[in-house]
């Protein structure tokens, strides 16, 4: 039985609330939340300035509080790819996300082979929380809410590459799950858009830079506030035990607003001199998001903040190689890109903190993977790795070898 057929028998069978006459239990002792905040192309590079500039607070302090250094990502990284790759802990060859399109067709959650982390938790009993992660859609059963990212489709965004829906415009499947939490967000939090703005191009740069640069910015802050607000609601309303949230405006704003020198590939004065902090203050941005988080994390929840991958400034010979902007159709003046076949060039960020992990502990070299999330995760909830995730438990972060608060 496909593991989605699984999992709504599971919920249909089992997470059905049983009382007997007569019989009492004890209450049980809480278990561990966990928090996952995706911040898709986040660049230590980037980030580095910021933090001794003191510009970024709210992260300083949970990198002061846990565990933090690069997460290794897989070759050729991109959004679905990766993401796919962190929820199953498995390759993407096995589990079948291997890009913005596979086999002609939009990347999509019929097309998993391997069960993602969210199914593995619902059938542990343990509640789900997702909202805005890429390549979820359609929103697929589980024990808590779904809320789809990147690659939803909808209202002029039939293939639901790179553009933007709003909730209410969602077409060709289910946005949320369960179909009746569509209805609460729009009446509770208003219409939003389920991804970041698609990036303009060429053509409509040209001779209107400043002009469609600012508007296009302007657009991004619009919907991070939007993010923010559904993030603070379903914090707020709809409490998971396992919660995971995303944004991708920040991976969109680097590819052509990445702060470049003129001696760098693709360099165009009418562009780049235009918002040169535009990419940096995307981050300032996200760390107002995640103080509206941290505002929802007790001395009982971990807390993750990690990306897919990183972003880089093109490399030498960029410019001829005609897969050089293969991610955006080559219709963007793409400056920065990461689905270089080297994924080590451009690897992610990993940040944790949580009451059994180490504090101000920096991981060195290559070591922590994308492939490592999904045990690491399962170890806190006491749940066995399952044999197909290639990843580890990630033993360093943790106080204790056996993490005593990961029980089950």
């Amino acid at each position: 039985m496909p593991f989605r057929e699984s999992i709504v028998a599971f919920l249909l069978l089992f997470l059905i609330p049983l009382s007997l006459p007569g019989q009492t239990r004890s209450p049980a002792p809480p278990r561990p939340r966990v928090i996952v905040i995706g911040v898709n192309g986040m660049e230590w590079d980037v980030l580095r300035p910021l933090l001794l500039q003191n510009k970024l607070p709210n992260l300083a302090s949970v990198i002061q509080r846990g565990a933090y250094g690069k997460l290794r990502t897989v070759s050729a990284p991109n959004c679905p790819r990766v993401y796919s790759t962190i929820s199953t802990g498995t390759k993407p060859d096995e589990h079948g996300i291997t890009g913005f399109i596979v086999g002609g067709i939009t990347a999509n959650t019929n097309m998993l082979k391997e069960e993602p982390i969210w199914s593995i938790l619902s059938k542990n009993i343990v509640t789900v929380g997702m909202a805005n992660v890429p390549a979820t859609f359609p929103a697929m059963p589980v024990n808590g809410y779904m809320i789809t990212g990147m690659l939803t489709r909808g209202k002029n965004c039939e293939d639901g590459v790179l553009c933007a829906p709003k909730l209410s415009e969602v077409e060709g499947g289910d946005a949320t799950y369960p179909l009746a939490l569509k209805t609460e967000l729009l009446r509770e939090v208003g219409d939003f858009y389920i991804d970041c703005e698609q990036m303009p191009s060429a053509i409509q740069l040209k001779g209107h830079e400043s002009e469609v640069i600012n508007t296009w910015l302007n657009k991004v802050q619009e919907i991070r506030d939007q993010q923010n607000r559904l993030f603070d609601y379903l914090l707020t309303n709809h409490p998971t035990e396992f919660t995971w949230l995303a944004q991708s405006c920040e991976d969109r704003t680097g590819h052509w607003l990445y702060p470049i020198a003129p001696y760098n590939a693709g360099y165009n004065p009418m562009i780049d001199s235009v918002r040169p902090n535009a990419f940096p203050d995307q981050y300032v941005a996200f760390d107002k998001v995640l103080g509206t988080v941290l505002k929802h994390v007790d001395a009982n929840t971990y807390l993750f903040v990690l990306s897919d991958h990183g972003i880089k400034p093109l490399r030498e010979f960029e410019e001829t190689n005609p897969h050089a902007h293969m991610d955006h159709e080559k219709t963007t003046p793409v400056i920065a890109k990461h689905d270089f076949a080297d994924g080590d060039e451009v690897p992610g960020s990993f940040i944790a903190m949580g009451p059994d992990i180490k504090h101000n502990l920096r991981l060195m070299g290559l070591n922590a993977s994308v492939y490592d999330i999904a045990p690491t995760v399962l170890h806190i909830y006491g749940i066995t790795q399952p044999p197909q995730m290639h990843g580890r438990i990630l033993d360093e972060i943790f106080l204790s070898s056996e993490n005593k608060t990961a029980q089950r």
